[in-house]
C-alpha cells in the first residue's frame, strides 16, 4: 500500500514537472494563488488571458502551505501571497524575485444574520464562539489578535475564540453555525450577512505580495497585470484596500 502510494505520488509529480516545461514553452504559467484572493483571481483571469494572450492556470491554498511547496521544488512560475514575509523569503533564498504589492486586506467582524454588529457586540460578549485564522500560521489571524488586543479583548475572549488554519477556514467555522462571529477578510464578507470593517489603525497593515519564482513570461506578464488600473479597481470592489504605489 505504501509503495503504491508512493508510485501515485511520483507520478502526479511528475506530470506536474512536465506540464510546467510544456507551460514555459507555450505561453502558459501556474500561478500559486493565497486562499483569500482564490476567487479574485479566478475573475482576473479570464480579463488578463484575453488582453495579453498568455493562459495562467491557479493553484489556491494557504500561504503557508503554498511557501512549504515552493521550497520542496514544487514547479509554480509565481506566488500570490498573503503576506510579504514570504516572497521576501523567497527572495532572499534565491528561489523568487521581483516583488510586487498587489492588494491590502482588509479585517472585517461578521455573521451570516442581517442586523447591527460593531465594536459593541465584542464587548458584549452575547456570543458562545469568535472565529478567527490562526496567529502564528495567517496574516489575517495576526490582524485579528493585534486588534483585540488593542481594544483590550484579546484576554477576555480567549475562552470564547477557535481558530481555523487559514482565513477561509475562519470563515467557513462561522458560516457553518459553529461560530456566531468571524474576524476574517472583507473579502469573505462582502455582500453577505452583517459586518464591520474594523479600523486599520488597530492592526498591522496586511500587504499581500506577487513573487516571480523563474523567467516565465507569461507569469511575468500576470505581473505586471495585477497593479495595472483595470486589476487594481477589480481588487478593490472584491473587498480590498487600495494599494499606495
Amino acid at each position: 500500500m505504501h509503495i503504491q502510494r508512493r508510485s501515485l505520488l511520483l507520478a502526479g509529480l511528475a506530470g506536474v514537472a512536465a506540464w510546467s516545461g510544456r507551460a514555459g514553452q507555450t505561453g502558459q504559467a501556474l500561478v500559486a494563488v493565497a486562499t483569500n484572493f482564490a476567487k479574485v483571481a479566478e475573475a482576473l483571469k479570464p480579463v488578463f488571458e484575453a488582453k495579453s494572450g498568455f493562459q495562467i492556470t491557479l493553484a489556491s491554498g494557504s500561504t503557508g502551505k503554498l511557501y512549504a511547496q515552493i521550497v520542496n521544488g514544487a514547479p509554480y512560475d509565481m506566488l500570490l501571497s498573503a503576506d510579504q514575509l514570504r516572497p521576501q523569503l523567497l527572495v532572499e533564498a534565491g528561489l523568487g524575485h521581483e516583488r510586487v504589492t498587489y492588494a491590502r486586506g482588509l479585517l472585517t467582524l461578521w455573521q451570516p444574520q442581517t442586523g447591527e454588529i460593531g465594536e459593541a457586540t465584542l464587548r458584549a460578549g452575547r456570543f458562545t464562539h469568535l472565529a478567527i485564522a490562526n496567529p502564528v500560521l495567517a496574516p489575517y489571524g495576526f490582524a485579528a489578535r493585534e486588534a483585540l488586543e488593542v481594544l483590550d479583548l484579546w484576554a477576555p475572549l480567549q475562552a470564547q475564540i477557535v481558530m481555523g488554519q487559514n482565513v477561509g477556514q475562519a470563515f467557513a467555522l462561522v458560516a457553518s453555525g459553529n461560530a456566531e462571529l468571524g474576524l476574517v477578510a472583507q473579502s469573505y464578507a462582502q455582500g453577505q450577512g452583517a459586518s464591520w470593517q474594523v479600523p486599520d489603525v488597530h492592526y498591522s497593515p496586511i500587504l499581500q505580495d506577487a513573487v516571480l519564482l523563474g523567467t516565465n513570461p507569461a507569469a511575468a506578464a500576470f505581473s505586471a497585470f495585477l497593479t495595472s488600473k483595470e486589476a487594481q479597481e477589480v481588487i478593490r470592489a472584491a473587498g480590498y484596500g487600495e494599494v499606495t504605489p
